[in-house]
């Protein structure tokens, strides 16, 4: 009961400051920032010393020329010295509501002018995005009232694209008319030709080639080839053609089609997003599907076939008296099974029961992203979601072997404030049984995450990240997704013991020392975690299974090479009785970015992942 409680007052604690921190001054977010001291500046220079020495040798000879062309990138602005969160609309607020005049689109290819052999002919081989594709993605068009929120909106659209690698968007007062302005939006593209391997148990592999720019029309096009590398017989190929941006409605279309061995996908879909406080969302799908579903309880994988058609709809309209939108969403899903295991029953394996489902959902949200630098990455700047999202779920669903109503909430609120930044969510839902009108297959899930401000220790900087979640289940059938489990984002980092429940608490920490240490350019953060959960069928969590994990490692990444970040950890996890199965070490590319999105989704059944 006391753990329940300090839940739900970190909880409450999260919403609070998810309103006031957007219904506050912007000045409120911004941190203190920290100037940089002289040892920084000697570091970097003897480092940049370093590089352009590295540069004039390397340049007398054609060989050693390429090869430090290869590993060696442009240089990026360091921003490793300014803790402040950043609203890229700020910015533009002094141009607010003046008239768009002309919007000048400059792009620029993938590799700098004056590059070596390979560079120049990677720029030939590749088609440059067409200036259509990239003013298709503006919100806005000339004539419009400059908005900045719809300019930094679009500006996030385009940068999430596959095909760019840079947007940036210059406002020019017009010298003549004072009340508008022309725009000059420069990009530059990336290089989206791949070639992707995959090695699989029991001998499967797949080569894979695709281009996520097919022609410059920001077109995706993916064929894979599965064969087996034990005799080398054919496996099928799978075949995905995407479009981001369907003649310029923002509709999405993706289609899919192929076998891999017995896994077999034909998956066709049409969507559009909530993209401006008042706006419209709608979509359709439908799928045909084999594939292995994990069964949770047993620990294993079986073969199962699925047809899914789905259908949803929603509209939102912003309301200026509060600063929020409210929303009105719908949802039809019909899903039918053609193969599952055999043992499905009326109290078995709820998760694979044909089913219709019609479901409604309204609420509240407002959501704004700010950026700020050194949280799950460092070195780059990052998104992070500050606003609220509160929404109610109800419906009917016909099932395969019983019907009844459903109802659901969920809320997620989130913001910078002096502490840090604190998001916290919870999701409930329920289904109701029309024949013995009983509460069935109820879940509950509450989810706290916090970092602090970035803490001065001599020349290193540290930030501290607390992660919370609490899942339980009740009137819970038996069989496929009625468990839970340690999974990747609410789990221990050095488990590698299988254990399943109906309640799961988990508490995550992590130190991380970002160092003012920069040897041959390299940046370096060392990071401490320890975590600690706990999992079984007893809503007391004392009763249940426990366990807990300690580690730590290195995080090294160089700006000037093209490198992804590389992270060294390692960990032991600990049980009731001592030492259980471990990750004792890891090796890999670190890409913990994560993004917090409170736009409305359409309605879902809540339950178990």
């Amino acid at each position: 009961m006391v753990l329940r409680g300090c839940i739900w007052l970190l909880l409450f604690g999260a919403v609070a400051v998810g309103g006031r921190a957007m219904a506050a001054h912007p000045d409120a977010w911004v941190c203190e920032r920290f100037p940089e001291d002289s040892l920084t500046r000697v570091a970097e220079e003897r480092n940049r010393r370093l590089y352009d020495s590295l540069q004039s040798k390397a340049g007398r000879h054609a060989v050693p020329r390429m090869l430090y062309r290869w590993i060696s990138a442009r240089p990026t602005i360091d921003t490793l010295q300014d803790d402040r969160v950043l609203d890229e609309s700020r910015a533009l607020s002094p141009y607010e509501g003046r008239t768009i005049g002309d919007i000048v689109i400059e792009r620029e290819r993938v590799f700098p002018s004056g590059g070596n052999w390979f560079e120049r002919t990677g720029n030939k081989l590749h088609v440059l995005t067409r200036e259509r594709v990239i003013r298709r993605d503006l919100l806005f068009r000339p004539g419009d009232r400059f908005d900045p929120e719809l300019a930094v909106r679009s500006m996030q659209l385009l940068r999430s694209r596959r095909y760019m690698a840079g947007v940036d968007l210059a406002v020019r007062p017009d010298p003549l008319d004072s009340a508008c302005v022309d725009l000059v939006i420069r990009t530059r593209d990336s290089w989206t030709v791949s070639v992707d391997m995959g090695f699989r148990s029991e001998g499967r592999t797949m080569a894979g080639l695709s281009d996520a720019n097919i022609l410059g029309m920001g077109n995706m096009l993916a064929v894979k080839t599965n064969f087996s590398r034990k005799d080398f017989s054919y496996g099928g190929n799978l075949v995905e053609y995407g479009i981001p941006n369907l003649l310029g409605t923002f509709y999405t279309a993706d289609f899919a089609a192929g076998r891999d061995f017995y896994k077999s996908t034909l998956d066709m879909k049409l969507s559009r997003e909530f993209l401006r406080p008042t706006d419209y969302e709608a979509g359709v799908s439908y799928s045909d599907l084999k594939f292995k579903q994990y069964m949770i309880e047993q620990d294993t994988s079986l073969l199962v076939k699925v047809r899914n058609f789905d259908v949803w709809g929603g509209y939102s309209r912003y309301l200026a008296p509060i600063g929020s939108s409210l929303f009105l969403t719908a949802h039809y899903n019909r899903r039918r099974f053609v193969r599952r295991p055999e043992d499905v029953s009326a109290s078995r394996h709820p998760a694979l029961h044909d089913r219709d489902a019609l479901l409604f959902g309204t609420g509240l949200y407002r959501e704004k992203f700010l950026t700020a630098n050194m949280i799950y990455g460092f070195g780059m700047r990052e998104y992070l979601a500050t606003g609220y999202r509160a929404e109610l779920v109800g419906g009917y669903v016909w099932g395969e072997f019983d019907e009844g109503l459903y109802l659901g909430a969920g809320l997620k609120a989130g913001g910078f404030c002096s502490a840090g930044y604190i998001m916290g969510g919870f999701t409930l839902g329920s289904s109701v049984d029309r024949g013995s009108g009983r509460w069935r297959r109820s879940a509950v899930d509450v989810d706290l995450r916090w970092f602090s401000p970035l803490l001065v220790f001599r020349r290193s900087r540290i930030r501290q990240f607390l992660m919370l979640n609490y899942t339980q289940g009740w009137n819970r059938d038996t069989g496929n997704d009625e468990s839970v489990r340690f999974t990747r984002r609410n789990g221990l980092q050095a488990l590698k013991e299988h254990a399943i429940g109906t309640n799961r608490t988990v508490l995550n920490t992590e130190t991380v020392f970002f160092t003012p240490w920069q040897p041959l350019g390299f940046r370096i953060a060392f990071f401490g975690f320890a975590d600690v959960g706990s999992i079984g069928y007893s809503p007391d969590l004392f009763r249940n299974e426990f366990f807990a994990s300690l580690g730590g490692g290195i995080r090294l990444r160089n700006e000037r090479l093209i490198f992804s970040t590389l992270q060294i950890r390692l960990g032991l996890a600990f049980g009731k009785h001592g030492l259980v199965g471990s990750e004792y070490f890891r090796c890999s590319s670190y890409t913990r970015l994560e993004q917090y999105r409170y736009r409305p989704e359409r309605p879902e059944i809540i339950g178990f992942e």
